[in-house]
């Protein structure tokens, strides 16, 4: 019988409460998630791809449902290479609706199977995104309900605090 399986991008730098939200969601309507690492060498990111990838595996410990993978290139080309067509996003905000609008349509025109599905996070998580994360842990703030333990001790040694 054929798995049912989702790929949700991203750069994950770094992964959060939200994105787990997502993936859990996810889980609840296909067997397999797989949570593909962008690896973009022109996008400056803090986390290593490797430490991307090793902060995910820490928070599915032990879910076979859940795998993490890099990619680089097209995401169209990763989807085509592993005999994948399905891609999940989280809208978060009105204001990801369009560049996710946009992104669906070019992807479309390069793979015609192609097929997007957005999942909604809880509303405790609606707000946080990767990049505020990394503002609070530049500054030494609280990170308890953004990223869990593990992830927050590597932001903030990323950025010598605590």
């Amino acid at each position: 019988m054929k798995k049912n399986i989702i790929v949700y991008p991203g750069s994950f730098d770094p992964f959060t409460f939200g994105h787990e939200d997502l993936v859990n969601r996810a889980l609840n309507i296909f067997d397999e998630v797989v949570v593909a690492v962008l690896e973009n060498p022109k996008k400056d990111t803090l986390l290593s791809v490797e430490e991307r990838i090793e902060i995910i595996k820490n928070y599915f410990k032990g879910n076979d449902s859940v795998k993490i993978v890099a990619f680089e290139g097209l995401l169209v080309d990763f989807l085509k290479t592993n005999g994948l067509n399905i891609i999940m996003r989280g809208m978060r905000m009105l204001s990801d609706f369009e560049f996710e609008f946009q992104m669906s349509l070019t992807n479309r025109r390069l793979f015609k199977d192609f097929e997007a599905i957005y999942l909604v996070p809880a509303m405790k998580f609606s707000f946080i995104s990767s990049s505020i994360v990394r503002e609070i842990a530049s500054f030494n703030g609280d990170l308890d309900e953004f990223v869990n333990k593990h992830t927050k001790e590597i932001l903030y040694e990323k950025f010598n605090q605590k």
